[in-house]
């Protein structure tokens, strides 16, 4: 796999033909009445909840983990937020888009800037097999793996396995890492600036904690709410893309309709999944046009006939964790099991 280099960080915008640009133009303008709803109906429970779970550490530490959960979707759904504030398809201002991203960015541990631009890259080289830098779960070809000594196929497997990465994926991600993110460059001033200033931030309400409710307070309560709804983002973005016919190609041969259309998956959820996920089910919509903000996202799909591809269900989407890597030969996601075949 390639490592990050500078192509990593100067992308190009991805081209899309007429046709498609003409069928999602009109869900692709953001809402402030719609938005400002959103804001209204998540950020109010999340509090009242965040407050029940701190009130619950009187009673019983059980309830308090009980009540994370609820949280954590409701932080998940915040974080759609953020990450439609990146998109720049939130709301139409991009001047109050990036101060909601960026105080989401607080309670997520995830800071704004760094983030959208990372994620940007996603979008730009998701499933070109020779551009797989930044934003994505690593994954090796066949071939690839074949290749390693042995200490980095056992690292590479450690790295895919399902309970490492529910588990300690959180923890490293959006605890460790995303407080010194030190794969991008010092040249990225503004990144550099958002990650400093959210771990500004953080330390401020750890200030704020030690001086009211206690520090042991603040983290018995938030830190199942981070880890619970970390591991839920984690799979989600993991069964987006990681599927047996997911959709890879080298770069002359790849396309960026093709990525989004058969690279990135329809996770159909029950209504209220839909609700507290931000609508990221429809995630070969989102691909193929990022400026749909997360409200219009069942809108389009229920305009466009093309759109309603083989939805995948929750139980169909756990078989996703054997997969580890891409074929070339047969263009499929594989399980390492595939070795003892080839």
């Amino acid at each position: 796999m390639s490592n990050p280099s500078s192509s990593a960080f100067s992308h190009a915008t991805p081209q899309i033909s007429r046709e498609w640009l003409e069928a999602l133009a009109p869900f692709s303008r953001p809402k402030t009445r719609r938005a400002l709803i959103q804001l209204a109906n998540t950020a109010i429970p999340f509090g009242v909840v965040w407050y029940l779970m701190y009130r619950s550490l009187e009673v019983s530490y059980a309830l308090t983990l009980a009540l994370a959960i609820p949280a954590a979707f409701l932080l998940i759904r915040l974080f759609i937020f953020q990450h439609d504030c990146g998109h720049g398809s939130f709301l139409p201002s991009r001047r109050w888009n990036n101060i909601i991203g960026s105080l989401i960015g607080v309670i997520m541990l995830t800071p704004y800037f760094y983030w959208r631009r990372t994620h940007a890259v996603h979008h730009a080289t998701s499933g070109n097999l020779d551009r797989r830098e930044l934003g994505d779960i690593d994954t090796l070809t066949v071939n690839e793996y074949k290749a390693l000594p042995w200490y980095r196929r056992l690292g590479y497997r450690f790295y895919r396995n399902a309970a490492v990465m529910l588990l300690l994926g959180p923890l490293w991600t959006f605890i460790i890492k995303h407080r010194f993110p030190f794969d991008i460059p010092m040249s990225w001033r503004k990144e550099w600036v958002s990650i400093w200033l959210t771990n500004a931030a953080i330390a401020g309400i750890l200030v704020w904690a030690w001086f009211t409710i206690g520090i042991g307070n603040l983290l018995m309560v938030q830190i199942p709410i981070n880890m619970i709804s970390g591991a839920i983002g984690i799979w989600l973005f993991y069964v987006q893309h990681q599927f047996e016919d997911t959709y890879w190609e080298r770069q002359g041969e790849w396309s960026f309709e093709r990525a989004g259309l058969e690279g990135s998956s329809f996770l159909d959820l029950p209504k209220v999944l839909h609700w507290l996920t931000g609508n990221i089910g429809y995630h070969h919509i989102h691909h193929l046009s990022s400026r749909i903000p997360n409200y219009r996202l069942r809108e389009c799909l229920d305009s466009i006939p093309e759109l309603r591809q083989r939805p995948v269900s929750i139980a169909e989407s756990f078989k996703y964790a054997r997969l580890k890597l891409w074929d070339e030969d047969s263009a499929q996601l594989v399980g390492f099991d595939a070795l003892r075949r080839t």
